[in-house]
């Protein structure tokens, strides 16, 4: 008997799992419709390159500041349908998008999806980790999964429907975010259902089994994190929001061609993230760190001087291993500071969007007075950032290591 009331609570968490990386993916892909559609914008409007890193920045910015605001309230008075919220919030600012006739309004729109974003993020890793069962490091990748592949498929979707038809047509994919509001009100149900999971188990707790520090090395190591999101988004960026500009410019490659390159490189960061988590949660997140962000540098340095074929080849590597870093510093970090996963999920995930938002502004800056070619030749250097792994210190018990050795 003691078997079968087993299997329905492992089918349920794994539902709810696989529901997360959807609307993740739904998230994602809208997000990912702005940086895609930059090439039309920038035509339409006689935007600079500044002007495109400003709307960018007003995008990350609100997803940024206010998802460890989130995150610390919804710690302590939790809100299990705010993701649906999140998602309508975003589903205005499409509808705002697909409508704007001035640079101000395209911030604006950028901005709502921005709060929309801020929202939805620091909850979902909260009920990611809720029904994980004990394999954070899977849990968390499985979400980020879909989050990186939407952010693939926007480029593609933009350039079947929105390139060729023009900005109205991003209404379209309101009906999409509707589905997400949707599909997150039945999550918000499971989460009001479940918010005695959130209740710590010292004696049974995954968190058990990692060393405690004291709060200087905490705060240490929080900050070379904060380091290595930087180098790692900073990186990202350039690739994210200037490829198809780079591809065009040095290669003469089409628009709608440069966004099927931009989706095999997201379609690679995707792959990437499913990787990291699950091998975190069996070699260590530190090792996973050292290997996702500074062993990109090699091909990084390498990219600027690549030919067409070259430079396709090497975005997908430096995808696939770049992207595997995010999952094992948001596990390590939510083990640094048990019991704030909100806190620290929306301080990272607003982190990462913070940092691309301020590398987007200056890397477009850059691209006004120099080159988009320079721009990849500087951005090369920031996987060097990784170092500060070494600084890290170790949260796994020696014979947790000497197990996995």
């Amino acid at each position: 008997m003691s078997s079968q009331p087993s299997a329905p609570v492992e089918s349920t968490v794994m539902k709810v799992l696989w529901a997360l990386s959807l609307s993740h993916l739904i998230n994602d892909t809208l997000q990912a419709l702005l940086p895609a559609i930059y090439p039309l914008l920038k035509d339409s409007y006689h935007l600079s390159f500044t002007q495109i890193g400003l709307i960018t920045l007003t995008y990350q910015v609100t997803g940024s500041l206010l998802q460890p605001l989130v995150g610390y309230y919804t710690d302590r008075h939790p809100k299990p349908f705010s993701l649906a919220v999140g998602m309508s919030v975003t589903l205005t600012g499409l509808a705002v998008m697909s409508q704007a006739f001035s640079f101000h309004m395209l911030c604006l729109a950028a901005g709502m999806v921005g709060v929309g974003s801020s929202i939805f993020h620091p909850e979902a890793s909260r009920v990611a980790r809720m029904a994980s069962g004990g394999k954070h490091g899977f849990a968390q990748s499985l979400f980020q999964v879909g989050g990186n592949f939407g952010t693939s498929l926007g480029p593609l979707a933009a350039a079947a429907i929105i390139i060729p038809r023009g900005q109205s047509h991003i209404l379209w994919f309101t009906l999409l975010a509707l589905a997400g509001v949707l599909l997150l009100s039945r999550v918000g149900g499971w989460y009001r259902r479940n918010l005695h999971l959130l209740k710590p188990k010292p004696s049974a707790s995954g968190d058990a089994g990692v060393v405690r520090l004291s709060r200087g090395k905490v705060v240490f190591a929080l900050a070379v994190l904060v380091a290595l999101v930087f180098s790692k988004y900073f990186y990202l960026i350039s690739l994210t929001n200037y490829y198809t500009f780079y591809l065009i410019n040095k290669f003469g490659v089409s628009v709608q061609t440069s966004q099927v390159y931009l989706f095999v490189f997201l379609f690679s960061v995707a792959a990437g993230t499913i990787i990291g988590g699950p091998v975190g949660d069996r070699i260590g997140r530190k090792l996973v760190i050292w290997i996702s962000i500074l062993g990109v540098a090699p091909f990084s340095l390498l990219l600027p001087h690549m030919g067409l074929a070259g430079t396709i080849v090497l975005t997908v590597v430096i995808g696939v291993i770049l992207a595997s870093a995010f999952s094992a510093i948001l596990v390590y970090a939510q083990e640094l500071v048990p019991g704030n996963v909100g806190l620290i999920a929306g301080l990272f995930f607003g982190l990462a969007f913070g940092a691309a938002g301020i590398g987007s502004a200056l890397l477009g800056r850059l691209a006004d007075h120099t080159s988009i070619l320079h721009v990849f030749e500087v951005s090369a250097y920031f996987p060097l950032i990784g170092l500060l792994t070494a600084f890290l210190p170790e949260v796994e018990p020696k014979k947790m290591r000497a197990a996995r050795a």
